[in-house]
């Protein structure tokens, strides 16, 4: 497939997934701002994709407050034009622990960077993609959006509330002919999995999930990452637009899922 005159905005994309997306998406074409915390890690990124022949632009910015997503956008639409793809990545999985006793106002926190920062984004992107008739998002969630695990509450109320946010967002805007998912990126040790290696909440409340991952830590995960961006970029394509509004896991085959859609509606 081909992004010419795509114009995509990712965050998290200093490490990981969002690195990985934001790399795959330049790949194919689109000009890609590269949001996220530290300058450093963007501008490594931006530097991995103007090496290969692609166009980006690093934005140092804090997402969970609304005029740093304004300067984000202000900026990728100075450079490159309206934006037309979006993806949310950026997350945390802490606070860990029981909701007795939790640390409300750092639970909260979570909140505010995968409820509130989707949030700010499309509520800014939207209006601008209706008025054009053009434009595409997927939201980084995570199985735990349909899980139950203790000690997990901040991280699975954040990823449910993002499917939910998907699910509502997609049928508002389905009349403007704009598509918006939801998806698990896969099984990765990325950084944020390593922090919660050494997290000793994690290990008092989630030994068994640290333990897992520590045993993981060494695989070469490369394809894995590879496969996430491929299948962002699949669903940015066009081509399943008629699912618009879903959920996906890496292994959901969007083909049999499309097919599936347009036999019920025969």
């Amino acid at each position: 497939m081909s992004f010419k005159g795509e114009v995509a905005l990712v965050t998290g994309a200093g490490k990981g997934f969002g690195r990985s997306i934001a790399l795959t998406l330049a790949g194919q074409g689109s000009a890609v701002a590269l949001v996220a915390r530290t300058a450093s890690d963007v501008e490594a990124v931006a530097a991995e994709i103007a090496a290969a022949g692609g166009t980006a632009l690093p934005i140092a910015a804090d997402v969970t407050q609304a005029p740093d997503v304004e300067r984000s956008i202000r900026e990728t639409q100075a450079r490159f034009g309206p934006i037309t793809q979006f993806v949310n990545n950026a997350g945390v999985g802490w606070p860990y622990g029981p909701v007795a006793g939790m640390d409300v106002a750092r639970w909260w926190q979570a909140q505010q960077l995968h409820q509130l920062a989707p949030m700010l984004y499309l509520s800014r992107l939207l209006p601008k993609m209706r008025e054009n008739g053009r434009g595409r998002a997927v939201i980084v969630s995570a199985r735990a959006s349909h899980a139950t695990v203790g000690g997990m509450s901040a991280y699975i109320t954040g990823k449910t509330a993002q499917v939910r946010i998907v699910n509502v967002a997609a049928m508002e805007n389905a009349d403007a002919g704009l598509a918006i998912f939801a998806i698990d990126p896969g099984f990765v040790v990325t950084d944020l999995a390593r922090e919660t290696m050494t997290s000793p909440e994690a290990k008092a409340h989630l030994p068994g999930m640290v333990d897992r991952l520590g045993e993981a830590s060494t695989r070469d995960f490369s394809g894995d990452l590879a496969a996430c961006g491929q299948r962002v970029a699949d669903l940015l394509s066009g081509r399943y637009d008629a699912l618009s509004g879903r959920y996906f896991e890496m292994q959901d085959d969007l083909d049999a899922a499309l097919a599936s859609l347009k036999e019920a509606a025969a």
